[in-house]
């Protein structure tokens, strides 16, 4: 029986679950912000006690890679590693906008995963239901939401994610679009479980070194870095 602890902190929430076969044993979905460091690790206690389970009972690891938010991002990676690296067991590399869409593989439609990438930007991806699962049409990329509105044209998908959530106006407007309500926006606990358990039956799981994060531009620090040195970008 394969248990996998599995968590993703790319966006400003934090979704811890330990999974068998698929099934979730035990889950908490915290609203972090910006503090992805100071909740991880005591949410991952949290849902192992509920488990009944000490890290040692743990077959591999599973973790969202993104894109999102860069500090959470690192957050939920490194201990990642540090995990597995401790343990000895293989981890898992989950796509963040995977995630957000995996509930809505049944869906007629395609389906649009959004995450908020602040800057007036988001990250997206677009996927095609295709027999119970999602089969990926566009890969993950970033972009203003006015030019996410007309990479989908007038084909009728439905969007969801916390990017939903803050340009909701302008995705709405769009013809053919469904912004699914903010229940639906954070990765959930099931899915990652899921995901995770498929990853690992088809023998995706890695060496701890193995997992990179996906990051599609450089962080906050880094632009405005560049935007305030002499003769960088405006």
């Amino acid at each position: 029986m394969t248990t996998v602890l599995a968590f993703d902190t790319a966006t400003d929430v934090v979704t811890v679950a330990v999974g068998r076969h698929g099934a979730v044993v035990a889950s908490r979905v915290v609203e972090s912000g910006r503090a992805h460091a100071e909740h991880l690790v005591p949410t991952v206690r949290d849902v192992l006690a509920e488990a009944g389970l000490a890290l040692t009972a743990l077959d591999a690891l599973a973790v969202g890679v993104g894109p999102g938010r860069f500090t959470g991002l690192r957050v939920g990676v490194t201990t990642a590693k540090a995990l597995a690296l401790a343990l000895d067991v293989p981890v898992v590399g989950l796509g963040t906008l995977d995630v957000i869409a995996h509930p809505w593989r049944d869906d007629e439609r395609d389906v649009v995963a959004v995450v908020d990438a602040r800057r007036r930007e988001v990250f997206w991806s677009r996927y095609r239901p295709r027999g119970g699962r999602l089969e990926p049409v566009v890969a993950p990329t970033v972009a203003s939401p006015a030019d996410l509105v007309a990479a989908l044209g007038t084909d009728e998908v439905c969007c969801v994610g916390d990017g939903v959530d803050r340009y909701r106006a302008v995705l709405a407007a769009a013809p053919g679009v469904e912004c699914l309500p903010p229940q639906y926006s954070a990765p959930s606990p099931l899915a990652l479980c899921e995901l995770a358990d498929a990853a690992c039956a088809a023998g995706a799981a890695d060496a701890p070194d193995a997992l990179v994060p996906v990051y599609l531009r450089e962080s906050d620090a880094v632009i405005n870095w560049e935007q305030a040195r002499p003769g960088g970008p405006t």
